[in-house]
């Protein structure tokens, strides 16, 4: 009986087992994030397509530490004794050119409070607790919704159908209001002339 080597054989059982997961991988870049497509700009309909598909696969997971640079400091925030003594501060700098960054979202993220142009990157810090791992979830939950909140900045929601038929709705009756208010000053300029209507 012939031996296989199991490492030869270990993705083909693998692709034909769990595909999905595969694929998933696939599209996911080195730091477990999901890879940016290449879209400079949202310009069509299917450019917001890929752009709101990268937006929900970026939305289930969080960023890691090793996609980002920590460091730690004393913080001025409360602490009792811990204060000046125990680096419970986190700072989190992420390059803004990293390549799992959205490249339509880079001139807002550009544009952000927390951008250096010094670094090129985004500095987050967080103090709010006195625990150095709590600051640092907390510091890499702000980094994420600003990244979120630039991916979306650019792309317009589409306007549902019941929006459209309640302003279709609108329309008509505007319509149909300016069409009485005309008829209207017509047969009051047309009693001052004297013309009833050809009585």
């Amino acid at each position: 009986m012939q031996r296989y080597h199991s490492a030869l054989w270990e993705p083909l059982r693998l692709s034909r087992l769990y595909p999905r997961l595969l694929a998933q991988q696939r599209l996911m870049s080195t730091s477990g994030l999901p890879r940016s497509p290449p879209l400079q700009q949202i310009t069509s309909v299917e450019d917001t397509q890929t752009a709101r598909a990268w937006i929900q696969d970026f939305n289930k997971c969080a960023i890691p530490k090793s996609a980002v640079e920590l460091s730690f400091s004393r913080s001025s925030g409360p602490g009792g004794q811990n204060v000046n003594k125990v680096n419970t501060k986190a700072t989190i700098r992420c390059s803004v050119n990293s390549a799992w960054m959205p490249e339509w979202a880079k001139a807002v993220l550009r544009r952000h409070p927390t951008y250096s142009h010094a670094t090129g990157s985004l500095i987050v810090s967080s103090e709010v607790t006195r625990s150095q791992s709590q600051n640092l979830d907390e510091g890499l939950r702000k980094l994420h919704a600003i990244i979120l909140a630039a991916a979306q900045a650019d792309i317009k929601n589409e306007t549902s159908q019941e929006t459209v038929d309640r302003v279709r709705g609108h329309a008509r009756a505007q319509d149909a209001r300016r069409r009485a208010e005309k008829e209207f000053r017509s047969a009051t300029k047309s009693r001052r002339r004297g013309d009833f209507g050809g009585f």
